[in-house]
Order: structure tokens, then C-alpha cells, then sequence
């Protein structure tokens, strides 16, 4: 399998001159833990991800060290240091230097690019353009799904998935971000969070309704957007 197999392929993005509240909320509202940056003209800039709003001061926590300390550290990292605690714009706490990969890369390959940076989202990039991401649940749902099967994917299961994804990418209703689907011989699963039950039953309709289709596993949870209970798949699903 590779990164264009098991990426999520709408990616949701924010420009470099957003602020940094509007990120957070964005990241709060979509149930993501990190956004790629990406320019007016479509390019990848940066990554922010919950890491980059751990020290703010807003919050107060910023580091607290001695002079003597400073005094070693260097004017130049002590800028930089106040500009990611203060800085109300996304280009100022972001991550420059962005790890990516190719759709056609092989999983083992993200994998060992997660390991060695510990990261748990790559960034796939085709022409120059984000096409996807690959996070670390995309992972797991596909060694939960495949972990028996070692056969590489038919064309007809790309094309499933393939469709399923694009019925479902300008439906206000359909979790895209939040939602994975897997496709092996003609069995589409589909994991993932939802904040209504009634999403449910939608999102095995549109899967149902694509040529090829032969069975559609529900490993779905549904979570409740204010108090945070969650609950695990129907006995039915």
C-alpha cells in the first residue's frame, strides 16, 4: 500500500496570515490535532499543530529562566523564543521545515519518516500541490482493516474509494476530516467520529449507492460534541 491509498485527501488548510485563534478554533471544530499552511498560490509553507500552542501567553505559560541562562541563549533565540509566545499570525508559531511525501511513497516509508522527525502527520504532495495527508489513524485504520490481507489493492477498490470520497466532499453534512474509509475486494469500512447519529445511516447510503459496492462495515463512533461521551458502534452497524 502507499501514502495515496490511505491519505485523507480533503485536507483542511489555513493561510499564513490567519490568525492564531482562528487556527486553533478550526482545529477544534474539524476534531484535528494540525492544519498544513499553505499560500495564496497553493504552496506549502509550514505546518501548525498543537505542539506550536502549547507555550502562549495567553495561557502564561511561556518559559521562565534565569539571566544567566538568557545571557548564554543569545539575543537571536530569545527573539525567536518571544515571537512564537506572542505572534498573533499562523507564520509565526508554524513549523518551516515540513516533511512530505509523494502519493505513490510506500507506507513504509511514512512510517519511517514519522519515526525519525515524530511527527504524526505528513503532508502529500503531487506537482507541488497538497493532494492529502497521511496521519497516524489513517495508519491504524488501515492495519486494523488489512492486517490479514497482504494482496496489493485493486483497481476497482481505488475506484470505489475514489468515488465514495467525492460523493462525500461537497455534502455539508458529511465529515470528510473526521471520517476514514477503506476499501478491499468490493468491502467498504468506514471509521472514524461523527457528532450525530442521523450522519450515520447517511454515510452508509452513499456507500451503497456506488457500483461495485458489496458490503459496508460501520466501525464509526459517535461522540457527543459538548459533553464528550462517546459511543462505540450500534449492535446492528
Amino acid at each position: 500500500m502507499n501514502a495515496g491509498e490511505v491519505m485523507t485527501p480533503d485536507v483542511v488548510s489555513v493561510p499564513p496570515d490567519a490568525s492564531v485563534a482562528a487556527a486553533a478554533q478550526l482545529m477544534l471544530q474539524k476534531r484535528i490535532s494540525g492544519v498544513p499552511v499553505i499560500d495564496p498560490h497553493g504552496h506549502l509553507v509550514g505546518i501548525v499543530s498543537e505542539g506550536d500552542f502549547l507555550r502562549r501567553a495567553e495561557t502564561g505559560t511561556g518559559r521562565r529562566r534565569s539571566r544567566w541562562i538568557e545571557f548564554f541563549m543569545g539575543p537571536g533565540r530569545l527573539a525567536d523564543e518571544y515571537v512564537r509566545l506572542s505572534g498573533r499570525k499562523v507564520r509565526d508559531v508554524m513549523t518551516h521545515e515540513v516533511q512530505t511525501v509523494p502519493p505513490e511513497a510506500p507506507l513504509e516509508q511514512v512510517v519511517r519518516l514519522m519515526e525519525r522527525h515524530n511527527i504524526k502527520r505528513l503532508p502529500v504532495v503531487n506537482n507541488g500541490k497538497v493532494v492529502g495527508i497521511v496521519t497516524r489513524a489513517n495508519l491504524l485504520h488501515a492495519v486494523a482493516g488489512f492486517a490479514d490481507e497482504i494482496a496489493p489493492l485493486a483497481r476497482a477498490d481505488v475506484a470505489i474509494r475514489d468515488r465514495m470520497l467525492a460523493a462525500l466532499k461537497d455534502r455539508p453534512w458529511a465529515p470528510v476530516t473526521a471520517i476514514d474509509v477503506t476499501v478491499r475486494n468490493g468491502v467498504v469500512r468506514l471509521a472514524g467520529v461523527i457528532t450525530d447519529e442521523r450522519q450515520r445511516q447517511a454515510l452508509r447510503v452513499a456507500a451503497e449507492n456506488i457500483p461495485g459496492v458489496k458490503h459496508v462495515e460501520d466501525n464509526i463512533v459517535w461522540v457527543e460534541p459538548v459533553s464528550g461521551m462517546f459511543a462505540e458502534v450500534p449492535a446492528h452497524g
